[in-house]
């Protein structure tokens, strides 16, 4: 007897859309064999009903009557054959329209799936970022950088400098600590053997004047993502509020202090910590940090970062979406900030080749 073979057991298996027309393409292997296997009858059909109109006018008036029988095989065999190709014609469309109906169900359901991932990237950039502007409130009214400024001599300033030291001990995400005077002068900094940038000017970095005339202690200024000659041309952002005499949120105005976030490491730690599933990787799934300008500014493969750019289209929602560009889905969700960080106007985005 022979086996009988049944289909697996797949009710424990996930289902997907890449399984779905993996089955869509079978039935269609399927389906198409056994149309070719019925045209191949019905060619044998009209061959037959060809050769026993042959022998039956060989047989004169004796075989008149298998005569009307083989013409009648042959008309069936018409109509099977036009049956067979208006179900292949059918089928193919059928197949077709599925097909586009499953790449279509998979670029939603992808796509859908990374705005929820490019948005997982920018809010967690902006939870990190809301704390340095906390770091840097809090720090600005410490007694060492008050008096630094209130009464700039050697003792003063060195002391300035020894705590900023012992605050960058603690927190290894900043590169450095600045104080400034008024004039924008550089006094005292946390790694100052490191980068020897006292006595440095930051007068035409644009949050330096917005943080001098600040009018409350509890505000700050957040800078742009540059590469610093102070630092050794390392990616930094920097936070920026003003140190007042004091420290009372109202006081006089006397200079700023700056942090200097590691900015490339950091948000390439962010980024690649996104969870990618074996699908994401296959198609090259990558995660981008854009500024409000487009620009690029971190890369989960760092090997884009302010050498590319990212042009939303004008007719797409500016907040969150996906679009196809060339061979990708390129998915974006803007910054939505968090708590009293409104954020910087940047996206994250997730780039993935089509399948």
């Amino acid at each position: 007897m022979k086996d009988i073979q049944t289909p697996a057991d797949t009710s424990a298996q996930p289902v997907t859309l890449e399984g779905i027309a993996a089955q869509s393409q079978d039935a269609a292997r399927h389906a198409t064999r056994s149309v070719d296997s019925i045209s191949r009858i019905t060619a044998q059909m009209k061959m037959l009903a060809i050769n026993a109109k042959i022998e039956a006018a060989r047989a004169g008036q004796i075989g008149r009557g298998f005569s009307i029988v083989a013409d009648e095989v042959r008309n069936v065999g018409v109509q099977v054959d036009e049956i067979a190709c208006d179900i292949r014609a059918q089928l193919s469309q059928r197949l077709s329209s599925l097909d586009e109906m499953v790449v279509a169900l998979d670029q939603q359901s992808t796509g859908a799936r990374l705005v929820d991932l490019a948005f997982t990237a920018v809010d967690t950039m902006d939870r990190n970022l809301y704390e340095r502007t906390c770091d840097v409130r809090w720090w600005a009214t410490d007694s060492a950088f008050v008096s630094a400024l209130e009464a700039p001599d050697p003792g003063t300033l060195a002391h300035a400098t020894k705590r900023l030291g012992v605050i960058l001990d603690a927190y290894n995400i900043y590169l450095d600590l600045w104080i400034m005077d008024r004039n924008g002068e550089i006094v005292a900094n946390a790694r100052p053997d490191k980068y020897p940038v006292k006595g440095k000017s930051v007068q035409n970095l644009s949050w330096f004047p917005k943080a001098l005339a600040q009018t409350a202690g509890d505000a700050f200024e957040a800078g742009e993502v540059v590469r610093s000659p102070y630092l050794g041309n390392r990616l930094t952002l920097s936070y920026a509020c003003a140190i007042r005499a004091g420290g009372d949120k109202h006081g006089q105005v006397l200079g700023v202090m700056a942090t200097c976030f590691d900015w490339e490491s950091q948000a390439r730690d962010i980024l690649t910590s996104l969870r990618m599933d074996e699908t994401m990787r296959k198609r090259n799934t990558r995660a981008l940090l854009i500024d409000r300008n487009g620009d690029v500014i971190a890369a989960s493969d760092s090997a884009e970062v302010r050498s590319a750019k990212i042009t939303i289209p004008a007719d797409m929602d500016p907040h969150h979406g996906y679009y196809t560009e060339g061979n990708r889905l390129v998915c974006y969700h803007i910054t939505e900030g968090f708590e009293t960080y409104q954020g910087l106007g940047w996206r994250g985005v997730i780039l993935q080749d089509l399948p």
